[in-house]
This record gives structure tokens, C-alpha cells and sequence, in this order.
């Protein structure tokens, strides 16, 4: 199977296609180049914009050439497809420093050397557009009877707040981008969420009208759980590509966290794995596809963060959960470390596997090995002298997140979900001491998943 559209269709990337034939036709050529655009709105990408990177990062894999266009022009209207109330106007300054974290997280699916992709800002046109040539030649073309007939702007005609003429716009300054792409770079090729519809189709058309040619658009599925949840949205909060915003042992868990019902499709849309292998994961259950999640996560975090922090979030999911063995057959393509460990094994696999490997990291000279080891569990640090008197255990695990209140913690506790050091805490007015420290850590968990490291500092 080569063909770039029987590909994305079974991995689950398309909905709706615009001029199937012909676009199939035009696919089969080796000078192809597409475009997705990514709103500015925020510093950082999260989940829910996977999709179209992934989908980006396939066709480039096929020898296409992809367009990465951020909104810098079209942030500042809003875009108000999806919205039932107007977005928050953002100034210049904002977009710009939001577009500085985008491109980064886009080069990591996305390789731009040598000409392979292109990374474009519409502001760079967009901004020096004339407001009266551009009505006379860009908006002549528009229809206002069928814009308001685009799902995007009746959602927001119907809403109580309405929709304003800056919104209005959007769909004429994106079909403006379709032109521009076509015209310089040779664009043919639109891919977008199916909240896009509308702005790619009226694209389309203003090519045919001013160019007299046809092009093409791609519409990708809006993702959500099978449990109906929204993807990328967790009850703390969006999952960012940002390793600041969401740290890649988090990102890492997140992927842990999956519902069976969703694990081999979100192998086939969220990592390069062959679909062959993938298919064989719909037959499994119980630990097989636990190990089936284990390596959804790591090749997730891999793609997201790099190798180094995909190994570091493993290995530190497997010494503070269950280990979680993945057996050779399982997904046979990925790297994921096949050694099922205990923790106390975990660093003796590392020297084991790794040699030292010196690098410099931001100015400063390192060993990967050690980095790698380095364990991402959150922590907090406290003076040996503060251990020496006692603190009780209740307090102790308010004091560093792991419940919400001293009551909470007592409860925690009495139910039998608080461990220290990994046996269970029987008094919620034990004393943890300086007798607790291991290794001059102390470990204290909360349920099956919640862990807490406490890093004591000698005070000599």
C-alpha cells in the first residue's frame, strides 16, 4: 500500500476528502506540496493539535513537502470556527512570543533542512495588505449568502453574543493564504480539522476563480476518547507539547492512561509504528495491552520530547509503578527498552546499556547516561535537622501536594492509600524521621499512581 491516501485513511487521518479522483491523481505526483495552519493563541501546542502534526509529519515521510503555517496575520482577528463566543483579541507582542514556542514543537515532527518543509508566518503578507485593493480583488469573490451558511459562522450566529465583523473576515484572510501558498510555493493541497471546513472549501474556490485551477483539501478528524472526552484535556488541565507546561514524564503518564477501547487506534494516529503490527494489539488484553500502553507512551513521548526524555520517563514509570515488561512480540518495531525490571534493577540495566556518553547541553558538559537515570518524580527538598524531631505523616503529605488537607491526608491514610518508601502507612500520625531515609530520599506514594520524592540536605 503506497498510495499516500489509502495510508492516511487507514490510520484513521482523514474524514472528508474535496475532488477524491483528481486528488489521488494529483498525489501520485513527486513535486507535492501542502499546507496545515496552527493558531498563535497560546505559546504551546497540546494534544489535540497531534492530528495535524502527525499528518504533516506522513506526508513528508511519503516525499511530500509540507507547509507549517502559523496565524501570526490571522491571530490577531480570531478565528471563530469551533467558538460559540468571540476569542480574546491578542496584541503582536503576545502572538510573537507564541509563535516562537509553536515553531519549536513543530520542528520536532517536522524536519525543515534542506528545503525538505517550509515554515511560513501570514503576518509576512497579511499585514501589508490594502484594505480597499484587497475588497476589490480578494473579497468581489465572496458570497455572503453561502458564508453564512458555513457551519463555523452559524454556530456563532445563532450564539447570544453573536458574530462580529473582525470574525467575519477570517475566512477571506484564509482563502488569501491558499492563494499566496499556491502562487509562490505551488500549494496545492489543504489539510485542516473538520471545524475548517468551510475555510478550506471557500479557498479552493478562489483559486479556481483567480487562478482558473483546481486544488485539493484534506479534512481531518476531530479526535475525542471513546469514553467521549475531548482529547488532550485531563481534570488538571490541557496536555501541552511544552516540556515547561506539561513535564515529558507527565506527557508520558498521560499516554499510560489510556482506554483500551483506544489503544491500537491511538498507536496508528500518534507514532510511526507499522499498522501491521498495530492490528495485531485490537486482539489483546489484560497485561499484553498494558504492554501495548507502555510502548504508546514511550513512542509518544519519543516523537514529542526526544530519545533521552522518553527514557527517562520509562524507566521512571517502571521503578515507581508496577513494571510493565514488554514482550518482544509486542509491537516489534519500537525501541522501547524490552527489559522488564524491577526498580533496584533499573540502574544496573543502565550501566549495562549505556556507556558513558559526554555531550554538551546548553553550554554545559554532561553525561547522557546520567541524565537519562536522572528520575522525574516530582520533589521537594527538606534540611535533615527538620527530620530528626519527627514530622507526622499526615502532615507530611499535605505539606507536599499529596493531599489537599490535613483531614484529607488522615483519610487517605486510615483507607490504606498512603506508602511509604513502599510499604504502607498504617498511622496517620506516624512520625517520619531520619530513620526513613533512604539513600538520603524518602519516597511517599498516594493510591497506585501519585508519587512524591522527599531529597534530604545534609546540613553539614
Amino acid at each position: 500500500m503506497n498510495n499516500i491516501i489509502d495510508i492516511l485513511y487507514e490510520r484513521g487521518f482523514i474524514e472528508n476528502t474535496t475532488h477524491d479522483k483528481e486528488l489521488s491523481r494529483y498525489l501520485e505526483d513527486e513535486n507535492v506540496t501542502c499546507y496545515i495552519g496552527f493558531d498563535p493563541t497560546a505559546s504551546s501546542l497540546h494534544v489535540g493539535s497531534l492530528v495535524p502534526l502527525m499528518s504533516l509529519a506522513y506526508m513528508q515521510k511519503h516525499g511530500y513537502r509540507p507547509i507549517a503555517l502559523i496565524g501570526g496575520g490571522t491571530g490577531l482577528v480570531g478565528d471563530p470556527s469551533g467558538k460559540t463566543e468571540t476569542r480574546q483579541l491578542l496584541n503582536s507582542e503576545i502572538i510573537e512570543e507564541n509563535i516562537c514556542g509553536i515553531k519549536e514543537q513543530i520542528s520536532r515532527f517536522i524536519d525543515f533542512s534542506e528545503g525538505k518543509a517550509i515554515l511560513l508566518n501570514n503576518a509576512d503578507w497579511l499585514s501589508q495588505l490594502r484594505y480597499i485593493p484587497f475588497l476589490r480583488d480578494i473579497g468581489r469573490h465572496f458570497s455572503v449568502n453561502r458564508m453564512i451558511k458555513a457551519e463555523s459562522y452559524k454556530m456563532r450566529l445563532k450564539a447570544e453574543e453573536g458574530l462580529n465583523f473582525i470574525e467575519f473576515n477570517y475566512m477571506l484572510l484564509q482563502s488569501y493564504d491558499f492563494l499566496k501558498l499556491f502562487d509562490k510555493y505551488g500549494c496545492r493541497l489543504q489539510l485542516g480539522g473538520s471545524d475548517q471546513w468551510g475555510n478550506i472549501v471557500a479557498g479552493i474556490d478562489l483559486v479556481r476563480r483567480m487562478r482558473h485551477e483546481t486544488t485539493f483539501g484534506i479534512i481531518l478528524p476531530l479526535i475525542t476518547t471513546s469514553s467521549g472526552e475531548k482529547m488532550g484535556k485531563t481534570a488538571k488541565g490541557s496536555v501541552w507539547l511544552d516540556s515547561k507546561r506539561t513535564k515529558p514524564n507527565l506527557y508520558y503518564q498521560y499516554w499510560i492512561n489510556t482506554d483500551d477501547r483506544d489503544v491500537a487506534r491511538f498507536l496508528a494516529l500518534f507514532t510511526f509504528l507499522p499498522m501491521v503490527e498495530i492490528k495485531k494489539i485490537e486482539k489483546l488484553s489484560g497485561a499484553d495491552l498494558n504492554s501495548a500502553k507502555t510502548v504508546l507512551a514511550f513512542e509518544a513521548t519519543l516523537i514529542a520530547h526526544g530519545d533521552k526524555e522518553a527514557l527517562k520517563a520509562y524507566h521512571s514509570a517502571q521503578s515507581n509503578f508496577v513494571p510493565r515488561p514488554v514482550p518482544k512480540e509486542i509491537l516489534p518495531s519500537s525501541s522501547i527498552p524490552r527489559n522488564g525490571m524491577e526498580r533496584e534493577d533499573i540502574s544496573a540495566y543502565m550501566n549495562a546499556t549505556l556507556p558513558p556518553i559526554r555531550a554538551e547541553i546548553k553550554g554545559r558538559v554532561v553525561d547522557l547516561k546520567t541524565e537519562i537515570m536522572a528520575d522525574s518524580t516530582p520533589c521537594t527538598y527538606i534540611n535533615e535537622d527538620q527530620l530528626k524531631a519527627g514530622i507526622p505523616a499526615f502532615k507530611l503529605y499535605h505539606m507536599v501536594g499529596l493531599a489537599n488537607s490535613g483531614s484529607a491526608s488522615r483519610r487517605l491514610i486510615a483507607q490504606g492509600g498512603a506508602y511509604l518508601n513502599g510499604k504502607r502507612l498504617e498511622l496517620f500520625d506516624y512520625l517520619i524521621t531520619d530513620s526513613d531515609v533512604d539513600n538520603m530520599e524518602i519516597l511517599l506514594r498516594a493510591g497506585k499512581k501519585r508519587f512524591h520524592k522527599l531529597k534530604v540536605k545534609n546540613n553539614n
